[in-house]
């Protein structure tokens, strides 16, 4: 499901899509997708297609989504996937990546073709 979730992203024009196996350390989720969209429409665009996609592969819902109208930082939970997709400034400011840093990066490659 995480990986269905970044090609989701990459297909939309997501930028730096990174898998996180959080699972050690935190309780709630075992993996975060995290992901940068350029603008607020571009990040509203990436999570309901996230939403699309997975729903239609997997007939799953969010149990819960965050900042969708602000879109500075979208959080897309589906319990053991956690989709953070964020504006650039966000991103930086929130840097998941270090607050996370001990935590396994999951090896997820650009898929050949995208999807429009």
């Amino acid at each position: 499901m995480a990986r269905m979730a970044a090609d989701a992203i990459f297909s939309k024009k997501g930028a730096d899509i990174l898998l996180l196996d959080v699972s050690g350390q935190f309780f709630l989720a075992d993996v975060f997708v995290i992901a940068t969209g350029t603008s607020r429409p571009h990040v509203q665009a990436l999570a309901e297609h996230v939403e699309e996609k997975l729903a239609g592969e997997f007939e799953v819902k969010p149990l819960r989504v965050e900042g969708a109208g602000e879109a500075e930082w979208v959080l897309i939970d589906y319990g053991d996937v956690i989709v953070h997709i964020f504006q650039p400034a966000a991103r930086e400011f929130y840097s998941l990546e270090r607050l996370w840093g001990d935590s396994t990066r999951i090896r997820w490659e650009e898929p050949a073709q995208t999807e429009s």
